[in-house]
């Protein structure tokens, strides 16, 4: 399998940023870690071994990037508004530095599709939302869309404007919604099992399903909990079986 890391100094978040890929052809998708972890992250938990074959075979090419979470919302010394100003950067980190470079490493046309698992699955669903023009799709995995709850009762513009939950479930605006009903590729994926809240997915099915916003979820059985070996077989399947 074809492995690079690059880094460069992101003007958006003021630090050196390393980002690592993987494989050498096909769409793109770009992974954003789970909690306040790093961009190896899938790596050390396997996750390239299982998906090596689409690797490989140049079904999909992966780029995994840095979390900034420590530096926002789950630094619990950062006074409130500073995290959500963090957390925009990341944002602007992501669509005026990263997305680019995706762009620039394969083509205009490459199809980008984000992903997550746990808070990276909200961060990924995100940036699919606020970005429709620019990200075609999104895997989120065992994730909950209210950002409020990382927020420890914080509550502002910049809170909801980053918690698909609530401003999806108000937005009104048919051209951009049109936009996001474009997309063949949501796919909200979750187990029943420990520490696993199919219900927010459910919830968030809802709302994109009142929305007129197709959208593949799938809950599966209570023998599915809230960790890697969960990530590990459903990322394949669904590689497998929708795209």
């Amino acid at each position: 399998m074809k492995r690079e890391i690059t880094s460069w100094y992101s003007p958006s978040l003021n630090q050196e940023m390393p980002l690592v890929t993987y494989g050498h052809y096909g769409f793109a998708i770009l992974l954003i870690p789970t909690a306040a972890a790093d961009y190896l992250e899938y790596e050390r938990f396997q996750m390239m071994d299982v998906l090596a074959p689409y690797l490989d075979s140049g079904k999909c090419k992966i780029y995994s990037i840095n979390s900034i979470n420590n530096e926002s919302w789950l630094n619990n010394e950062m006074y409130p508004p500073h995290k959500a100003i963090r957390h925009n950067q990341f944002n602007d980190y992501v669509v005026n530095e990263v997305i680019p470079f995706i762009k620039s490493t394969s083509s205009e046309e490459t199809q980008i599709i984000t992903c997550g698992a746990s808070f990276g699955a909200l961060h990924a669903m995100n940036l699919f939302l606020k970005n429709p023009d620019k990200i075609q799709g999104v895997i989120s995995m065992s994730g909950v869309y209210n950002l409020a709850e990382y927020t420890k009762g914080h509550w502002e513009d910049a809170v909801y404007f980053n918690s698909p939950e609530h401003y999806i479930d108000n937005l009104n605006d048919e051209a951009y919604l049109n936009k996001i009903r474009e997309s063949k590729h949501i796919h909200i994926y979750t187990g029943s099992g420990d520490y696993e809240d199919p219900d927010a997915s459910r919830r968030f099915s809802r709302i994109l399903a009142h929305k007129g916003i197709d959208h593949d979820l799938s809950v599966w059985g209570h023998d599915i909990t809230h960790d890697w070996p969960t990530w590990r077989k459903m990322m394949p399947y669904i590689l497998e079986t929708k795209f």
